[in-house]
């Protein structure tokens, strides 16, 4: 008979902190094998999503482009850039697990509309924009998770694609386009360390989580094909902060729906028992529907 005093078990949540996917990632290889465990439309227009993370409640944040008119490459570079700056909204989605919207709030402002990766800290969401071309400039916000008040935190004058907030030091770093450039922030705006990245063969995208001098990032590259098309490698790495090397790096070969790597954009990382489990989002969605939350997991040893 069972002790009707007895304490209930102990209800594990899952584990997105730095030490956690740190020594998960490390177990990683190009042996790897990540199994969909689920696919749910959004039932909202995810344009072109690029970073998502978990906050409180089972609620997830996704930041999107949407893109009004693209931008267009110019026969020699004009002011510095490579590109016109083209037009769009940047937003930042509230979902849950079955891809409902929650919630939604516009960031950016004039040619600066390009979320890119974003964390929770635990009390307050991260959100960079920046002009869709390299080299160009960013705003860095503050987004209040329950009621999605905007407040603006610093500006830099380079394209921040991703963001992450360290839990131990506080401190705010960052890859720039293409993860070309390692930048670290106090949360007002100052640039305390910068490093290049030592890796050329994956453009990572988003920052997952940083503490104890690492931080985890996933993305892709694109490489021309001998007839036509592109082969699309995904990766997910442990880079050293100071350095800007890499420590450890994994392919990531699952694909999407719409056939893209899983780690195009979009992705967030947790420890759930003996399983590292992401959650991307890479697929773009002009229309309710389109795109999709994918589920992911790997069992670890």
């Amino acid at each position: 008979m069972s002790d009707p005093c007895a304490s209930p078990a102990a209800v594990t949540e899952p584990d997105d902190s730095n030490e956690a996917v740190v020594t998960a990632v490390r177990q990683l290889s190009r042996g790897t094998v990540w199994a969909l465990m689920g696919k749910v439309p959004f039932n909202f227009p995810a344009h072109h999503p690029q970073g998502i993370t978990r906050g409180y409640d089972h609620r997830l944040y996704v930041s999107t482009a949407e893109i009004v008119e693209a931008t267009q490459r110019y026969d020699h570079p004009v002011d510095g850039y490579d590109r016109t700056p083209g037009r769009g909204l940047g937003h930042v989605f509230v979902t849950d697990a079955e891809g409902r919207a929650l919630g939604q709030v516009t960031v950016g402002e004039g040619t600066v509309y390009h979320p890119g990766g974003i964390d929770f800290d635990g009390e307050t969401l991260w959100v960079p924009a920046a002009e869709y071309r390299p080299d160009s400039r960013s705003i860095v916000y503050r987004v209040d998770p329950d009621t999605l008040a905007v407040t603006e935190a610093f500006r830099f004058g380079d394209h921040i694609g991703g963001i992450v907030r360290d839990r131990e030091t506080g401190l705010l770093h960052a890859v720039t386009w293409g993860s070309r450039r390692l930048l670290t922030f106090t949360t007002d705006g100052q640039l305390l360390h910068r490093a290049d990245n030592k890796s050329h063969f994956v453009e990572y995208q988003t920052c997952v989580t940083a503490g104890a001098g690492h931080m985890v990032c996933t993305g892709i590259s694109e490489y021309p094909l001998p007839d036509t098309g592109v082969f699309s490698l995904g990766g997910i790495a442990v880079i050293d902060i100071e350095s800007g090397r890499i420590e450890h790096e994994a392919p990531v070969t699952a694909l999407s729906p719409a056939g893209r790597v899983v780690t195009y954009n979009a992705v967030h990382l947790e420890i759930d028992g003996s399983v590292l489990r992401m959650f991307a989002a890479p697929d773009d969605g002009a229309a309710a529907g389109d795109s999709h939350l994918l589920t992911l997991e790997t069992p670890l040893a």
